[in-house]
């Protein structure tokens, strides 16, 4: 795959042309194989197995966001593999920021949601001195505690969805706290991030948050402008996570802004 090959007789033709050598290196050492061992090869492979073993050894090759791992779990329904009535498979991945690597996922069960998809992600995780990103949706309780009880920090997005703890966090008094801003251009757009952060107050009770945030993105594409608030709460504290750290992380890592403290 990583040689172009997307299908099993391109993979024949690749392991053809590799050689003895190249292909003794992989475990080959008969020599020369042809497109039908390659095939049943692969189908006796455990490929869960082999999804965890890729996994670790991508994350070996990770980048590091202010001297720390940033993993960010995120939803994608695949791509192509819709068949008959059947809906298509909806994955819940770890995506190593900077890199966007995948460094394990998993699949969402029928008649369920990403919610518990994404606890068994992240107990499959090593979170030792990791950041972990999440949207909306996995603004839960249960979900932050089992990060810090893993040795990670947690950053989770608060939208407007979230009625009660939104309205709790917007009514804090931004006015008065400094911010840090940060401009982009690129791709025919202008985008101005605004991250202001403060101490989570005692009666704002939610596991394990230490500071609050408050983000402002504005987007400016051919003189029409857009302006999205949403709110941040992470586990880390101003020492490891100064609104400095936080607009550095605050970058799009792969194809979309996951809004990263």
């Amino acid at each position: 795959m990583v040689a172009g090959a997307r299908g099993f007789t391109a993979i024949g033709e690749w392991a053809r042309d590799a050689g003895g050598v190249a292909l003794a290196r992989m475990g080959l050492e008969r020599g020369g194989v042809d497109e039908s061992t390659l095939r049943r090869l692969f189908a006796r492979l455990d490929a869960g197995r082999l999804d965890a073993v890729l996994g670790a050894w991508a994350a070996t090759r990770t980048t590091l966001v202010a001297g720390r791992r940033v993993i960010a779990i995120d939803g994608k329904t695949v791509r192509g593999a819709r068949g008959g009535s059947s809906q298509a498979p909806r994955l819940v991945a770890a995506l190593a920021h900077g890199s966007g690597a995948v460094l394990g996922q998993v699949a969402v069960r029928e008649k369920s949601n990403e919610i518990p998809a994404a606890r068994d992600l992240l107990a499959a995780l090593d979170l030792d001195g990791v950041v972990i990103t999440m949207d909306a949706m996995h603004t839960q309780h249960d979900t932050a505690t089992l990060v810090t009880e893993a040795g990670g920090d947690y950053v989770l997005t608060v939208k407007a969805n979230q009625k009660s703890l939104f309205t709790q966090l917007k009514a804090l008094p931004w006015t008065s706290v400094p911010a840090v801003t940060k401009t982009d251009r690129g791709h025919g757009r202008r985008v101005t991030r605004t991250i202001k952060v403060v101490d989570v107050p005692a009666w704002i009770e939610f596991s394990g948050a230490v500071q609050v945030a408050q983000l402002r993105r504005t987007v400016t594409r051919k003189d029409r402008r857009t302006v999205e608030i949403v709110y941040l709460l992470t586990s880390a504290d101003a020492t490891a996570a100064p609104p400095a750290v936080g607009m550095r992380l605050n970058r799009p890592g792969f194809g979309r802004d996951l809004r990263l403290w």
